[in-house]
């Protein structure tokens, strides 16, 4: 989740980064549709509209006012930052060596090609070809890659190269879509309703009915979830690669967890939907990733987009009108963290450390009377309900407003309720009892925060 140093006081990343609000999202007039202001109003260029903000950016941005600062030291009186999108980003016993230092050569100064390095393309389809695609005959190659400088990028350059097509997204889902599918005019975007009851559970047949019924020619997901941390895998996901080739529906996947996933049993578990690929440039999967997370390294921008070829081309030429390519040194050292070896090995650390992470948060919130309607099989989120706590504490906003009391950052669970052009307007949220958790912080800030939020919370059921 990116936050500006300074207005926005932490630069934490988040494709896995969040939706949005104009200002306080608890006051009444932000719950629908703001409406133009008015010509005498207070700001000083009227041709801009107002851009609502992430909602981590928002969230850590309300814990500034209250002397939260990214980077601070951390300790026993410091602030808990249980709203962050970024994993812990040191060393992890087990952990290949980070990273230190980027050399730059003398050409490094010059643009980096908008597609991306050459070689760092070669080195990510190497990677997927290792990875998922031994033994077939269709192998990506270069050309089925696109660097991007950030998931946001890599995900604004595809929106803007989509055509007039109805494109679902399911809810809850990743906050910044919000924003980017409102942005542009020429897709509809049609949402998509999970239910908590379910598990946040969508087969095949729902997938092909919401595909036939409602015209979609695509479908925009982050897979594993975030927030709910729910994960398509396997056969499932198998499944999904072949109803979107057979009903020529583009699945758009945000794989940006796809090394925090629990419950495969493998000591490196990760999973692909370029595993189930027949023909890597004519089934419609394009995918998302990058060092973000998967590789913990939020602050290099490194992330790519990969697919049929056509879909890179357009992709890339929309980003030479968009972005322009991102940076060159960064792309050199990136190619040399995308080894089958280093990956693994990376992928080996944060599932022995945030497997253990994953359930202290468990434990520590069932303990305090969250609910969790389905465990993450993915993430490093928790999703819980927290309804059934004492009056203050039972809706995401107050919830969240005490925690900033206690020094605890959270994430309330409307800012997941993605409502491009906020065309639900006027109706209550249906996550407003949800929160995200965090669990990508390091153990001892989970415990510490844990528990602030248990007293906190205990301290009202006895008032």
């Amino acid at each position: 989740m990116t936050e500006a140093a300074r207005e926005h006081p932490d630069e934490r990343s988040d494709v896995q980064g969040d939706e949005a609000r104009p200002s306080d999202p608890g006051a009444a007039a932000d719950r629908g549709n703001t409406p133009a202001p008015p010509r005498g109003d207070d700001r000083a260029v009227h041709a801009f509209r107002k851009v609502p903000r992430t909602g981590v950016i928002y969230v850590t941005t309300e814990a500034a006012r209250l002397g939260f600062k990214a980077g601070a030291d951390e300790g026993t009186d410091g602030w808990c930052n249980l709203g962050q999108g970024q994993p812990e980003t040191g060393p992890l016993p087990g952990s290949p060596a980070r990273c230190a230092a980027v050399p730059i050569s003398g050409d490094d100064q010059e643009y980096a090609p908008v597609a991306g390095l050459w070689e760092l393309r070669e080195a990510i389809a190497s990677l997927y070809n290792r990875a998922y695609r031994r033994g077939m005959p269709s192998r990506y190659t270069a050309e089925n890659v696109a660097v991007s400088g950030g998931g946001r990028i890599a995900l604004t350059r595809a929106a803007a190269a989509l055509g007039q097509i109805n494109l679902g997204h399911f809810l809850p889902d990743y906050t910044a879509y919000e924003e980017l599918l409102d942005v542009f005019r020429l897709f509809s975007p049609i949402p998509i309703l999970l239910e908590g009851e379910r598990g946040y559970s969508f087969s095949v047949g729902d997938l092909r009915r919401e595909i036939l019924g409602r015209g979609l020619s695509a479908i925009l997901a982050s897979n594993p979830c975030n927030p709910t941390g729910k994960h398509v895998r396997g056969e499932e996901l198998a499944a999904w690669v072949r109803t979107a080739k057979e009903l020529d529906c583009a699945l758009l996947l945000d794989e940006f967890y796809s090394h925090y996933i629990y419950g495969m049993g493998d000591v490196a578990p990760m999973e692909s939907a370029a595993r189930y690929v027949e023909e890597v440039d004519r089934d419609p999967v394009v995918i998302f990733d990058g060092l973000t997370k998967n590789w913990r390294y939020p602050g290099w921008r490194v992330t790519w987009t990969l697919g049929p070829r056509e879909v890179i081309e357009a992709v890339a030429s929309a980003g030479s009108f968009l972005d322009g390519g991102g940076s060159k040194p960064m792309q050199r050292a990136a190619a040399e963290l995308l080894t089958i070896e280093h990956t693994r090995a990376e992928t080996t650390a944060i599932h022995r450390t945030f497997s253990h992470k994953r359930e202290i948060m468990l434990e520590g919130l069932r303990r305090i009377g969250v609910t969790v309607d389905a465990e993450p099989e993915g993430t490093f989120y928790v999703w819980g309900s927290v309804a059934d706590l004492p009056p203050g504490l039972s809706d995401g906003y107050g919830f969240f407003r005490a925690a900033l009391g206690e020094r605890i950052i959270v994430v309330p669970g409307e800012f997941f309720d993605v409502n491009p052009g906020k065309r639900r307007a006027g109706r209550p949220s249906r996550f407003r009892h949800h929160v995200r958790f965090s669990f990508g912080p390091s153990e001892d800030v989970l415990v510490r925060a844990l528990g602030r939020l248990e007293r906190m919370v205990g301290e009202r059921r006895r008032a």
